[in-house]
């Protein structure tokens, strides 16, 4: 029989945070906190801890978010995830992202399995507040049961309560309009910590730190996330760029795809290029397969970044070629890290501006509403 507190026990030893934090999750083991049906993989049927209990314990206590709900509950060719629980080390540095300290008014803005939210209980002790939204009834109702005896008051709502103001705000899904319901939540310069991308159906999903001073919110970028979208900006996927479309032309870029990809720049890259969708794909190449680099707009205008380091692509924009000069700028000034990045939010006009403190570069995300 797999000892799960021993597991868990293992889990808060490894997370890359200060005592605080690493005590607050240690007092809410994850097994309590996960149904006994999750979906571990993409496709495929889901696992049930009572078929497969040490399997199952295998993925509560990996490093790895771990899926609760796919496809919102019903079917479909693929497990896609609707609620899930975090990778444990991203929730700890949230966490330190809000400051999140005994005695404060803590809002987070979906429960999920309200693993989190016990944390965030435990930091703030019995002095403070914490009030979790959550959109889906069932998944709602269910951490609700799991969060007894911890003082989280869960809401069943896409919103935030108006009328109250909160210390901090954490969001543990994806926003491209970032909502003003979740930054006037936030007291005047409070940090609300978010994961935001300029396009809806974009991979990246990098964590920021925002604080409200009048109509604009403003902050630095803090690492990198992946994180499923709030319900209400959900999008279909766009077709993937350029699929069945002979290029118009053909380019040598100063780097490839494999080194795009393993390099850990497409979420910068994703930053400094406005109306810009960019991703990884597979197209056979040199007699196998091999990884691109794909990129796309509105427009129908198209790239893909070969390992070789050429590129093809078609439209009315050198898609290609404002690659590889956003690439030459980020070399040129060391590859500043993400940490060098920030945002300043407009929601009222649909506008997000991102700087770059070691480039000295500003560029303006325009996000449809």
């Amino acid at each position: 029989m797999t000892d799960l507190d021993a597991l868990h026990a293992a889990l808060v030893e490894r997370l890359d945070t200060d005592d605080t934090i690493r005590a607050a999750f240690s007092a809410h083991p994850r097994h309590r906190f996960i149904p006994d049906m999750i979906w571990p993989d993409a496709t495929g049927l889901p696992l049930f801890r009572t078929a497969e209990p040490d399997r199952w314990a295998g993925v509560v206590y990996g490093s790895g978010p771990v899926t609760t709900q796919a496809n919102d509950g019903g079917g479909g060719p693929r497990n896609e995830p609707s609620s899930s629980s975090s990778a444990p080390q991203l929730m700890a540095d949230m966490i330190a992202a809000a400051e999140v300290r005994e005695g404060m008014r803590v809002l987070e803005i979906g429960t999920g399995t309200g693993w989190n939210a016990a944390v965030l209980a435990a930091l703030v002790g019995d002095e403070g507040e914490v009030t979790s939204v959550e959109i889906d009834p069932g998944v709602a109702a269910q951490a609700r049961e799991r969060l007894q005896g911890t003082g989280v008051r869960v809401l069943t709502s896409a919103t935030p309560p108006s009328g109250e103001g909160f210390d901090a705000v954490i969001a543990t899904c994806a926003a491209s309009r970032i909502p003003t319901e979740w930054l006037n939540a936030a007291d005047e310069d409070a940090p609300v910590v978010l994961p935001w991308s300029p396009h809806p159906a974009v991979h990246s999903t990098p964590i920021v730190v925002l604080r409200r001073r009048g109509r604009i919110s403003a902050g630095p970028f803090v690492r990198e996330a992946a994180f499923m979208r709030d319900r209400t900006q959900r999008s279909d996927d766009p077709p993937f760029p350029g699929l069945g479309r002979s290029p118009d032309r053909t380019s040598d870029l100063p780097v490839g795809s494999t080194e795009l990809i393993t390099s850990g720049l497409m979420t910068r890259l994703m930053l400094v290029l406005p109306d810009t969708r960019i991703g990884t794909g597979v197209r056979p190449f040199d007699g196998g397969h091999g990884r691109i680099v794909w990129l796309g707009d509105e427009g129908g205008s198209w790239a893909y970044v070969w390992p070789d380091g050429t590129a093809t692509g078609g439209g009315d924009r050198l898609m290609d070629e404002e690659l590889a000069n956003a690439y030459r700028r980020l070399k040129n000034t060391g590859f500043p890290e993400l940490s060098a990045f920030s945002l300043e939010a407009d929601p009222e006009r649909d506008l997000y501006r991102v700087a770059c403190s070691a480039m000295d570069r500003t560029w303006e995300h325009r996000v449809s509403p």
